[in-house]
């Protein structure tokens, strides 16, 4: 595949993850209340830990330049 189209497809899989991402975090804080506060944190924490793993994912395996391949 060109190296192009696989940096076009990465930043597109990047931006679906963060969109995505900033739905899951607004939807775990659809009220604030006060009792629930370090549970919708701890949860928001985890779905940015997660996105994080995937969007590092997609730039390791996608967008990976074959300067090192031989």
């Amino acid at each position: 595949m060109n190296q192009n189209m696989k940096k076009i497809a990465g930043y597109i899989l990047i931006s679906i993850v963060i969109i995505v991402t900033i739905a899951s975090v607004l939807s775990i804080w659809d009220l604030v209340e006060l009792k629930n506060v370090f549970g919708k944190t701890g949860k928001s924490l985890f779905v940015i830990f997660l996105s994080s793993l995937v969007i590092l994912f997609i730039t390791s395996v996608v967008m990976n330049d074959d300067k090192n391949k031989k």
